[in-house]
């Protein structure tokens, strides 16, 4: 079968990680089996959805590496849907209903008191074409229902297996708004209909919708697609992600300096049978992703293992990768990177790093240190230097003076450095070189 998946977002804000989910497992599908990936902005909400949030969209996108083969939008594809309304009202499977939300509201209230569910009574197929023509004189605008066939519906589900929804328990869905706009339901099967969709890849919280619309798939004679349902990603503690509540956003992410590939892997292999850990590129998590590993319980973001992952990136990123980035911040060379790039949890931290080498750096000297440090300043060995140079200089210091371990080191760090951490001083001291070294000892 050739493979086609697609992507779904609404652009009413800024994609979060609950939200790259799903569009990087599509991605990672379509690669492993040589597919196609459509992305569809869903913006049939005209009153909500922005071309700012789609460009965003877009843009989070090619941040990540992914590279649609097909761009739609909904809103440009209106003629579609009304074509599979008209479809629908003439087969007797989409119907008029005339009750307000504040009438509905008190069915569903009754329904509950009489201990039955509140489901929607279908009393609108009772009524006759003299009633509608009466309600509409009142000035009644009909919304559209779609007339479920209420019966168990089963799919095999691509991650959880065999599923069944039974369409009996719920209300007939409302397809089209009083005012005439659709709501997701509609389009989406259009879409996939048209788009010759195979695979619809999703959160589990979509599972209960999956039997309405294989119903309405069937009732329009398209092709049911293969579902796949896979676990939502929680926040910290435990919470899901929402625009509406204001998640940190992908690109609040990319602004805080994170690695694409650190918040596509936490993003996806959370929660699976696939380590978070180092991989190459996307096209390498494809190569190893199946759905199968795909848990059934819940996928728990860990900020500190973004961290983590975020930084073992940056100390294993190969200079060739880095260097475009370096010289976009005025910096080169690939000893310099090699030896900088263990202390990183940023990539931008290397613009701070690299004073390490280029200065400036204010020496740290306690007064207890000085008489040791002008001895190693006068005992500092001639160049050429190499890696063997430290250990001599450290070598014939602690002979001389009967210091080791921490008191024989520390007091050269902080003289050369101005810090308690950073790279191996053995190589620094090769770079710094012996001028710069004679300039920063006191």
């Amino acid at each position: 079968m050739s493979v086609t998946v697609r992507w779904a977002p609404s652009p009413t804000g800024r994609i979060h990680l609950g939200n790259a989910r799903p569009a990087l497992l599509n991605w990672f599908f379509a690669r492993r089996h040589g597919g196609r990936y459509v992305l569809r902005m869903d913006d049939t909400d005209l009153a909500r959805s922005t071309r700012e949030s789609a460009d965003g969209i877009e843009a989070d996108l090619a941040w990540f590496g992914i590279a649609p083969d097909l761009l739609v939008r909904q809103s440009e594809r209106t003629a579609l849907y009304d074509a599979a309304r008209d479809r629908l009202i003439a087969s007797g499977r989409l119907y008029p209903c005339y009750e307000t939300e504040e009438e509905l509201d008190r069915k569903r209230a009754r329904a509950r008191l009489l201990g039955k569910p509140p489901i929607y009574d279908r009393a609108a197929l009772d009524l006759s074409a003299e009633d509608r023509a009466r309600l509409e004189a009142e000035g009644r605008v009909p919304h559209w229902r779609f007339r479920l066939d209420g019966r168990p519906v089963h799919f095999d589900d691509l991650i959880k297996g065999p599923q069944t929804v039974n369409t009996a328990s719920m209300s007939d869905p409302v397809l089209i708004r009083a005012d005439g706009s659709y709501l997701y339901t509609l389009p989406s099967v259009v879409d996939d209909i048209d788009l010759g969709i195979t695979h619809v890849i999703r959160g589990e919280d979509h599972v209960s919708n999956t039997g309405t619309q294989i119903e309405i798939f069937e009732a329009l004679g398209g092709n049911v697609p293969i579902f796949g349902h896979h676990n939502l990603l929680t926040d910290a503690q435990g919470q899901g992600f929402s625009k509406r509540l204001g998640s940190q956003s992908i690109s609040d992410f990319r602004a805080e300096g994170y690695e694409p590939l650190a918040i596509a892997i936490v993003a996806t292999l959370t929660g699976t049978g696939m380590p978070v850990e180092p991989y190459a590129d996307l096209d390498a998590i494809a190569e190893k992703l199946d759905f199968s590993m795909i848990s059934h319980g819940s996928a728990r973001f860990d900020p500190v293992e973004l961290d983590t992952l975020n930084a073992r990136l940056l100390h294993a990123m190969p200079y060739a990768e880095a260097a475009p980035r370096l010289s976009a911040l005025g910096l080169e060379g690939e000893a310099m990177w090699l030896l900088l790039r263990e202390n990183l949890a940023k990539f931008s931290d290397i613009a701070e790093w690299s004073k390490l080498l280029t200065g400036p750096v204010e020496p740290v000297v306690s007064d207890e240190d000085r008489d040791f440090l002008a001895l190693a300043k006068a005992l500092l060995p001639l160049e050429p230097w190499d890696e063997t140079t430290w250990s001599q200089w450290t070598d014939i210091l602690k002979n001389t003076t009967g210091r080791k371990g921490k008191a024989l080191f520390l007091p050269l760090r902080m003289a050369l450095t101005g810090r308690h951490d950073g790279p191996e001083l053995r190589s620094l001291l090769v770079l710094l070189g012996r001028t710069a070294c004679l300039d920063r000892l006191p």
